[in-house]
């Protein structure tokens, strides 16, 4: 049987284990004030496989996936030859002489 915890307006706190089918309690035991139940999430933990939306893999996300790693590579392989052509031209650049030579 589930226990059930209970609060009323003075803020007595107390839990009654009762069927689920019993009417709730509706006065404290300790003043008599009316009560409210209390209510808790619960904890749930998802473990295995197919609770991800990753888990059940279409051939239109597969089609995606291909399409972003192919875009993606592509940009990275831009980055590196934008890169490595700026590395070039700085090697390729000549200090600028100095207009005032003495003779």
């Amino acid at each position: 049987m589930p226990t059930y915890e209970y609060k009323c307006e003075k803020g007595h706190v107390f839990e009654v284990i009762q069927r689920m089918a019993d009417d709730p309690v509706t006065v404290c035991e300790k003043c008599g004030k009316p009560v409210q139940r209390v209510f808790h999430p619960i904890a749930v933990h998802f473990k295995g496989s197919g609770f991800y939306n990753t888990d059940y893999g279409t051939k239109r996300r597969a089609r995606e996936n291909e399409k972003s790693a192919a875009e993606g590579a592509a940009k990275t392989e831009a980055k590196a030859k934008d890169a490595k052509d700026s590395k070039e031209k700085k090697k390729d650049a000549k200090p600028a002489a100095s207009s005032g030579d003495k003779k």
